[in-house]
Parts: C-alpha cells; structure tokens; sequence
C-alpha cells in the first residue's frame, strides 16, 4: 500500500469517525434536555396547559403522513426509473434527469407554499373542509421525496447486468415481464435504498408539512383529518416552551431521532438479508 493510499484511507477513517461522533454527541445532548420527561411521554394526550406531554398523537401522525407519502412515491419513482432506463429515448431521458435534479434541490419551505396554495384548496373543493389535513400532507411529502426514489432507483435498474435483460429477451420475455421478474428483482437491493432515503427525508421533514396538516393534536381517523408530526411540534412550540413542557419538546426529539436510527437499521438489514442469496 503507498502512501496516497494510506493518506485516503486515515482520511476516509477519519471523516467517519467525526461524523459518527457528531450524531452520538448530538443524541446524548438531547437526551440530556429532555430526560425528566420521558416518564410522562407516552400518553394519549399532548396538552401543555394542562402538564399533559403525550406524544403518541404525534407520533400516529409522524407515522401515517411518512407512510402515506411513501406508499404514494415509491410506485411512482421506481415507475419514472423503469421508464428512463427501459422505455425514454436518451434525449428524453435527458430532458427528464434535470427536472428531477431541480425538485430535489427545491427547499421545503416552497413546497409547503406551493401545497398550501394548490394542494390544499383542491383538497378542499374535491372533499369539502378547510383542506389543510393528512392527505395534503401525503401530497406535499410524496412530490419532495420523489425525486429521490426515482433518481437511486434509476441507477440500480442501469446497474443490473445486461446479460440478465438480453437472456429474457431472448426466451420471448415481454417489455413488461422483463420488468417485473428481472430487473426489479435484480435491482431490490438499490430500490430498498431508495425507500430509505425517502423514509429518512420523510420522517424529518418539517415545515413543508407544517403548513399543510393543520397541526391538530390528535390522531387522525381519516384522510381528510388534520393531524401534527413531532418534528412540526418541535418547530412550533419549542421558540416559548420552559420547564417541562421544553423537556417534553427535547424528549420527543430523542425519541424521533432512535426511530429513524431504529428504522434505518432494520430497512438496511432486511435489504442486505434479501440480497444474500
């Protein structure tokens, strides 16, 4: 090994280990802030004029506008990255790679404006009320994390082998069975990647969704429901909040932070586990 080598390789160990230090640091910074309240944080009921810190009506809706907005994204962006590498020409395909690059780099606070402005009052004309409810936000979320899903879903499918898509070719497979049992198949462990990342922009994202769910303390029961995030509550109360009530805000965040570790882990294994065989 020569010494450039050497130099890239204490470089690489180096940044790893900085940023690994930075997220223990920050996690047991804000577990420190927020401690005291774990006891009381997993009640039914988040009312601080009333010293009530349950976040589990936070935490539903954190849960069902992630979800939401991934079940509404992923079919559609591993759709747009079989359509780039199976389908679109190379001019369009390269007509359509900058529209998405220009979405992913939009901040979310436009995309907040803009489903504020169209999402949600088409919402509110096509199913009546105010607007402002989880399906807006599952709109909002799945057009921000779309652009993700397609893009690293894109480079699995051009990543599988050739010789698995002209072998099924030659055995008289259709456009659409090659699709589905070849390259989709090949390419899971790339596409599972792609959810993660979507999972983790979905699960932190804030003020997009903030001004769109109409931040209602409550679990949801339908769609068309207003409901609030942990991370949006965090943003909304934090700027005021003292003594316990800001502990609480600091435990939430404790508990946001292990369940995107938590979920980033577990989607991890399971992708390397299906890609074993």
């Amino acid at each position: 090994m020569d010494v450039r080598d050497r130099l890239a390789r204490a470089a690489l160990g180096a940044a790893a280990t900085v940023a690994s230090a930075g997220v223990i640091l920050i996690a047991l910074a804000v577990t420190a802030e927020g401690w005291r309240a774990l006891p009381h944080l997993f009640g039914p009921v988040w009312s601080p004029e009333d010293g009530r810190f349950g976040v589990l009506p936070l935490l539903a809706g954190s849960v069902l506008v992630t979800l939401g907005s991934l079940a509404l994204a992923v079919p559609v962006g591993v759709g747009v990255g079989l359509f780039l590498t199976e389908v679109a020409t190379p001019r369009l395909a390269g007509a359509v790679r900058p529209v998405l690059q220009g979405m992913a780099a939009v901040p979310s606070v436009v995309f907040g404006f803009l489903g504020l402005n169209l999402i949600v009052p088409w919402v509110s004309r096509a199913f009546g009320g105010l607007g402002l409810s989880l399906l807006a936000g599952w709109l909002v979320l799945a057009l921000m994390v779309l652009p993700t899903v397609a893009a690293v879903s894109e480079d699995a499918l051009r990543a599988v082998d050739p010789a698995l898509r002209e072998g099924a070719y030659a055995l008289g497979a259709t456009p659409g069975q090659v699709a589905w049992r070849v390259l989709l198949p090949a390419a899971k462990g790339g596409i599972t990647t792609a959810v993660i990342l979507a999972l983790g922009r979905a699960l932190g994202e804030t003020m997009a969704v903030l001004m769109v769910l109409g931040n209602a303390a409550a679990v949801p029961r339908s769609p068309l429901d207003p409901a609030r995030t942990l991370t949006g509550n965090i943003a909304l109360e934090m700027a005021y909040a003292t003594g316990r009530h800001r502990e609480a805000l600091f435990a939430s965040g404790a508990l946001l932070l292990l369940i995107n570790l938590a979920v980033t882990q577990a989607a991890r294994r399971a992708a390397g586990g299906r890609a074993a065989p």
